[in-house]
């Protein structure tokens, strides 16, 4: 196997419910484990995520948990997922689907250099990109 680049997100205690969504927006196999599954399945952090990984049937692969106990939650910044591609109704799809509850801070429209592009916060505070090629740009 190659090497892969894949987002993974961190979340305060809401991992499972952003992978959910996620899931429902982008499609795919969701696998998770709690922290219980490796560790004190009585304490208070038994039922948060402590790895949840999405792989989608467009080949994506998303990765997230929820902040480990004893650690500081952060906060996230400076960074956005980017989906790209030509095929319009797919990406457009996905685009309403993460938009569902987000801030919508450039709409999708098409822009100056010829593609469709948007850009939003989803309801978890993470942003997103769609870049949806001109004619000619695949």
């Amino acid at each position: 196997m190659g090497s892969t680049l894949n987002p993974y997100l961190n979340f305060k205690d809401n991992a499972r419910q952003a992978l959910e969504f996620y899931r429902e927006a982008l499609g795919g196999e969701l696998h998770v484990n709690t922290f219980g599954d490796f560790g004190d399945d009585s304490g208070p952090e038994a039922d948060l995520i402590m790895h949840g990984q999405l792989e989608t049937p467009a080949g994506f692969t998303l990765m997230a948990s929820d902040t480990p106990p004893g650690m500081e939650a952060g906060e996230s910044g400076g960074f956005a997922v980017s989906l790209s591609g030509d095929d319009e109704a797919e990406l457009r799809g996905y685009w309403d689907k993460l938009s569902e509850g987000g801030e919508v801070t450039v709409p999708l429209e098409k822009q100056m250099w010829g593609d469709t592009f948007g850009m939003v916060t989803d309801k978890f505070g993470v942003g997103w990109m769609v870049n949806i090629a001109g004619e000619g740009q695949g």
